[in-house]
């Protein structure tokens, strides 16, 4: 019997929202965080799976938009923090405690940094797209790692969490709420945008470009503008991952996380819209419940990879419903 899409997709939301509920009754604050891992880690994801699932662009470098993310938390809390300027030359400012606005900020450097980026790299297809944007990822890893003002190598410690209005963020099962909120409105604009005009034209692109420049579109244009949202997703994300830990480090930006999150998406199903949930959620329950067994842990993930690529490509979701997603 195969299930429809529809229904795994409220059950995999349900069940988000019902396991940290049942932590808080049970008193288990480590459960919610760790669920909340798994909700940002599954947004990271979410954003990569618009270029990706939708516009076949395989990116091994995202981690780049994480990392940026991430330091924009950290550097405008650590400002607010210790009361110190942040001078940019052309502006300046006191740093901000403030989630939306630090959200804001995420969103807009890492969009700029993604233009920037998909100028140049939307020039090329195939591996030398991948090779890329993995080596713009490197880039700005060695950078943060010879950065000292904040914290180079060792990265850089927030004592406090970040303030949203009218919740104590402190409390695991609020920034969960937050978190999971945020999840949602991605997801629901994220179906929108598989189903307007510009994620058709994508889609479109993915498989023949040729006959969309045919149409008088430009899959340049269309492609950017995809990476462009791909990237600001994943820097909130970033900025959402370093207030739950409360710490931000060169590793945000390591290629090592631009293949994790690869490896969501191919595991809940490419170009499906709760595929990178579905693997952020397997993922983070191997991690946790494997990775207190052995250190080894990434041998049994390997395992579940390779079964899912050859015999079911289109991801636990594809197995349940028999329906294979977007190839690439």
């Amino acid at each position: 019997m195969r299930l429809k899409e529809p229904h795994i997709n409220a059950l995999v939301l349900f069940g988000l929202l019902a396991i940290p509920l049942f932590a808080l009754v049970t008193d288990e604050p480590f459960t919610i965080t760790l669920v909340t891992r798994a909700v940002i880690l599954a947004l990271a994801a979410v954003g990569l799976n618009i270029i990706l699932g939708i516009g076949g662009l395989v990116s091994f470098g995202h981690a780049l938009f994480f990392g940026i993310g991430g330091y924009a938390m950290g550097i405008l809390a650590h400002h607010a923090q210790t009361y110190t300027a942040l001078d940019l030359g052309f502006f300046s400012t006191s740093g901000t405690k403030l989630m939306p606005i630090i959200w804001g900020v995420a969103m807009v450097v890492s969009g700029a940094v993604a233009y920037v980026i998909g100028l140049l790299t939307l020039r090329t297809s195939g591996v030398y797209f991948i090779m890329i944007t993995l080596a713009f990822a490197q880039m700005f890893y060695y950078f943060a790692i010879s950065w000292p003002q904040y914290g180079g190598e060792d990265g850089l410690s927030i004592y406090v969490r970040n303030d949203f209005p009218g919740l104590n963020t402190l409390v695991p099962i609020q920034f969960f709420g937050i978190c999971f909120v945020i999840l949602c409105i991605v997801l629901f604009l994220n179906a929108r945008l598989q189903a307007s005009p510009f994620g058709l034209a994508l889609n479109a692109t993915r498989q023949t470009s040729t006959r969309v420049e045919s149409v008088g579109l430009n899959p340049m244009k269309l492609k950017l503008l995809a990476f462009v949202i791909s990237g600001a997703i994943t820097g909130l994300a970033g900025a959402l991952f370093a207030d739950l830990n409360r710490f931000v480090s060169p590793t945000m930006f390591n290629w090592h996380l631009s293949g994790e999150l690869i490896v969501l998406i191919v595991i809940g199903g490419v170009g499906r819209l709760m595929g990178p949930v579905i693997g952020a959620c397997v993922f983070v329950a191997l991690e946790y419940f494997l990775g207190g067994l052995t250190e080894f842990w990434h041998i049994y993930l390997g395992l579940i990879l390779l079964c899912i690529v050859l015999f079911g490509r289109g991801g636990i979701l594809g197995l349940l419903t028999g329906k294979e997603g977007a190839h690439v």
